[in-house]
């Protein structure tokens, strides 16, 4: 099926040079990034607090850099240079499925997050609340394996993630089973997600073989969600599939019920999820667009989410504390967060006239309210949209606004808008939106150029460069924030002359 609507590569044969190089370029960085994990990745015995200099001086140090920064470039520059599409669907999950491979087998790369998991699941399954009692108060006998910014912290996920996370634990039998078995979690939310992927492309009516190449062979999957074990990738899963439900059965009671409760699941892992809820709503309804018909089925599907919520809190025991644990995620303060990036260059400017002007706490306060109106606003365009084509004085649904395509579209820029407004970033935040804005008629290099760029914010042994360049990459971050505003004041006062 051709869609003008999206910018694509005429279809290559996988026999041509181009596509053969990128699959074994990949691999070949694939396979450096699993040998800088054996080097030095992200192991309990790992020193805490290095940077690239110590690293360097360290034995095997200039090894380990160099496999990181060359593996990087080459999975990187492979799959930039089929950004807009892999010359199959069959081809591009072949060759991302071939690339996760060495790195299933590497240590933790790029973060410690996965020894998080594991003693807040050691927590749990030894009795004690998580978002009552942080690791080190709990015991957890891997303490010196996490972060230490996150040791006195309660537990920040859902009640599903700390079951998922116990189990991986009293399954594994020590430290090492619990980091595999928490791995087969999180490739298992991958395999989800491609599951679920040529569904919604096709219904959004776009290339499948693109769509699944953006999502599913961007490094940030290998690197964060395969050999780094984020539970990011069980979000996204479900997620996907909660959508994939909505989309193919809209108005339909009981599907709308288990789409929704695949979405409070996801979001039982991580709550950023809740911002994807109000645009299914949208995709939910069938037959004219009204506010009856929209009570009527997104009440069904928000009766599948609330129900999600209240089932795993009571079965897991815990209740709603893992809402107050969302509060310490901003303790973290980098410049890879836009708001907190302005807030830094502010208190800098402070400094330099001797105040203590305590910015970032507000500059993110503020931020949090620009989301909320940021979200509100792509849910009314959405809503404003679908009603004009299939409203009460209904028509033929152009091809490129259909109802699954609007609802898509929406949640990934509020996705977007979610990772760009939040108090803090890391590098596999990127894959929340890059997964939906894959189902997207968008030009790619707008939202894949910051997607490649994030992957080499990390080290193989979980320093993140966003760390030791707090000053310069603040200043950066924010000029780079004013020119983007600037871009976009111009063309707003460019629009109504072109009409």
């Amino acid at each position: 099926m051709t869609d003008p609507g999206v910018a694509t590569a005429p279809p290559r044969s996988a026999a041509a040079p181009g596509p053969r190089v990128a699959r074994y370029g990949g691999l070949a960085g694939a396979v450096l990034l699993a040998v800088a994990g054996y080097l030095g990745g992200a192991l309990p015995d790992t020193p805490l607090g290095a940077t690239p200099v110590s690293i360097w001086r360290s034995p095997g140090g200039p090894a380990t850099l160099t496999c990181w920064l060359v593996g990087t470039a080459l999975l990187v520059g492979a799959w930039w240079s089929l950004r807009e599409g892999a010359p199959s669907t069959r081809w591009a999950y072949a060759t991302a499925g071939l690339w996760a491979l060495p790195l299933l087998l590497t240590p933790p790369l790029g973060s410690r997050d996965v020894y998080s998991y594991a003693c807040q699941g050691w927590t749990y399954a030894h009795g004690l609340d998580p978002y009552a009692t942080p690791v080190a108060a709990a015991g957890c006998p891997w303490l010196d394996a996490v972060a230490p910014i996150w040791r006195d912290t309660p537990a920040p996920y859902g009640p599903v993630f700390v079951l998922l996370a116990a189990l991986a634990v009293s399954l594994g039998g020590g430290l090492t089973g619990a980091i595999v078995l928490l791995r087969v979690i999180a490739v298992a939310g991958l395999l989800l997600a491609a599951f679920c992927l040529p569904g919604l492309a096709r219904a959004a009516r776009v290339p499948t073989r693109r769509a699944a190449w953006l999502a599913l062979a961007s490094p940030l999957v290998g690197v964060h969600l395969v050999a780094g074990a984020h539970n990011d990738a069980v979000m996204l899963g479900l997620v996907l599939c909660g959508l994939l439900v909505v989309i193919r059965r809209p108005g339909r009671p009981p599907a709308l019920l288990l789409a929704g409760a695949l979405l409070g699941l996801a979001v039982t892992v991580k709550a950023s999820a809740v911002v994807v809820v109000p645009f299914a709503a949208l995709a939910a309804v069938h037959g004219r667009y009204t506010v009856r018909a929209l009570l009527r089925d997104g009440g069904w599907l928000t009766g599948g989410v609330l129900g999600a919520f209240l089932v795993t809190s009571a079965l897991s025991g815990l209740g709603f504390g893992w809402v107050g644990g969302l509060t310490h995620s901003g303790d973290s303060k980098q410049w890879t967060s836009p708001p907190t990036a302005v807030g830094l260059v502010v208190d800098y400017a402070g400094a330099l006239i001797g105040r203590d002007l305590a910015a970032v706490p507000v500059v993110r306060a503020v931020a949090l309210l620009v989301l909320a109106g940021v979200l509100v606003g792509f849910w009314w365009r959405a809503w404003q949209v679908l009603r004009a084509v299939n409203g009460v004085h209904r028509r033929v649904t152009p091809a490129e606004v259909t109802r699954p395509r609007v609802a898509l579209r929406g949640a990934a820029l509020a996705l977007v808008a979610t990772v760009v407004l939040s108090p803090v970033f890391h590098p596999w935040y990127a894959t929340w939106p890059l997964a939906l804005l894959a189902l997207t008629p968008a030009r790619t290099a707008w939202f894949a150029l910051p997607a490649a760029g994030t992957v080499f914010l990390a080290l193989p042994d979980g320093t993140n460069l966003a760390r030791v360049t707090k000053a310069p990459g603040a200043v950066a971050m924010t000029a780079l924030l004013l020119a983007v505003l600037l871009a976009l004041l111009r063309a707003l006062r460019r629009r109504p002359r072109s009409r």
